[in-house]
Order: structure tokens, then sequence, then C-alpha cells
């Protein structure tokens, strides 16, 4: 199959599924810039009822967690599969829930949540973000605009984390020569000041691996580099990624 015909195939499946009411096609694939061995990324958006079982009944090898089976939150479960020789990743987006974070993101309200993979964890207002980028295969969604509320909370809550992580870092493992726990805060810190930089242009984003590159704040990957135990190269390696990352330092360390 070619690539639309494997789209629309995965799509007619999954909007056959029990309670689906639409199917969008995510990541790469939908912004033309995938690889050829890029995953395909689908969501199913439900009502009411969804089972998981109904998913895996496809015969689809590969992995089906329940639902809140990858950590509960916003990103609320999915399946990992093999079709057709292809990686295909399921995501399950409850509508009720998507639609309280469209209201609660109109309001600048969100919450910033653990995920597997994420330095920075992720916004709730991701499932926001993938309406407005995924391409709709079956059924009708919503395509919101980034709200202007949440350009200011969100770019001003991402700022005050990312001072308070090179803070921390500076004085809780930085003084002491812990390399590892300085560089990583620093690279959190990074993901953190990136992604008040796309708030602040109102920019969507549904995950980290492009994160630092539209943000303009690739260059931090050279104050991580070299690092050693020695706690004044790691303390003006710190104040170096303040100064990339356009912070102040805190009022208050830790």
């Amino acid at each position: 199959m070619g690539d639309e015909e494997f789209a629309d195939y995965i799509a007619r499946r999954l909007a056959g599924l029990r309670g689906v009411a639409a199917v969008s096609l995510g990541g790469s694939r939908a912004s033309g810039a995938s690889r050829p061995d890029s995953d395909w990324d689908f969501s199913v958006y439900y009502r009411g009822r969804f089972d998981p079982g109904d998913l895996g009944a496809l015969g689809w090898p590969g992995e089906v967690s329940a639902i809140g089976g990858w950590g509960g939150g916003v990103f609320n479960g999915g399946a990992w599969l093999r079709v057709e020789g292809r990686p295909v990743d399921v995501h399950y987006r409850d509508l009720d829930d998507v639609e309280h974070r469209i209201a609660e993101a109109r309001e600048g309200r969100f919450r910033v949540e653990r995920l597997m993979f994420h330095l920075a964890g992720i916004p709730t207002y991701l499932v926001v973000a993938e309406l407005a980028l995924h391409r709709v295969l079956r059924g009708s969604l919503p395509r919101p605009e980034y709200p202007e509320k949440l350009r200011i909370t969100a770019s001003q809550r991402w700022s005050a984390d990312a001072r308070l992580t090179l803070g921390y870092a500076r004085g809780g493992h930085a003084a002491r020569g812990h390399v590892v726990e300085t560089a990583g805060l620093i690279a959190t810190a990074a993901a953190q000041a990136a992604h008040a930089a796309l708030a602040g242009r109102g920019e969507w984003i549904t995950n980290e691996k492009t994160l630092l590159d539209r943000a303009g704040l690739r260059s931090v990957d050279a104050v991580v580099s070299g690092l050693a135990a020695d706690p004044e190269q790691l303390t003006r390696a710190v104040d170096a990624a303040e100064r990339l990352l356009g912070l102040s330092p805190p009022a208050h360390g830790r």
C-alpha cells in the first residue's frame, strides 16, 4: 500500500471501533516532515465507552494498553503496533476530557504532567495542540487557535520553572561537583525555556523532539559537552545556560 492508502486503511479500521467518533493522523506523517522509517501516529477520539480490547481484536501485533495505562492524565493510554510491516502508534483521546482542556486553555489554565521520555513533562494543553496540528481522517474535530491568555500564562510558568531548575542545579549539584545531575537539570531547563519561547509566540508543539530547534536553543548542546566533576566549571556551565536561555537568576535559591 502507498502512504495515503495505508493511512486510509488504518483510519477506517479505527473508526469502526465502538465509541470512536473521530480519527486523526499526527506527528511527522501529518506535518510532512516524515522519514521512510517514521512511525505512524493515530489518535482515536471517543465519547463515553471505549474498550481497548476492541483494538486488540483487530489482530495487529503489538502492545495494547488499558485506558490510563500510560500513567493517566491527558496522555491516557494507547497502543504500539505493527501493521503491514509499519510501526503504528494509537493514542486514546476522551472527547469529554479534550473539550475540558480546550476550555481550560482558553482561560490560560493548564498543568504539567510527567510522561516517559519527556524531560520537562507535558502540558495538559498538549491535546489541544494535537487538534490544531493533526490531520483529521474520519469524523469531525475542532481546530483551535492558540489562546491569548495561554500565551501569557504558559510563557510565564515555563520561564519560572526553568529559572528554578537552574537555581537548584547551581546550588544543589554544581557546587558539589555532580556532573550527571547538573547536566540533566540544564537539559530540563532548556526544554522548559523552549516551551516558554514557543508559548510566547503562540506556536503549538506536541513533543520534545524538535522543541529546542524550533525555539532556537540548540546551542545549549555546547554548554553540556565536556563537563567534568569540577564545581567551578559546573557552576560556569549553569551560568552560561542561564544566559543562553535568556533567564535571570531566581530571587531565592534552594
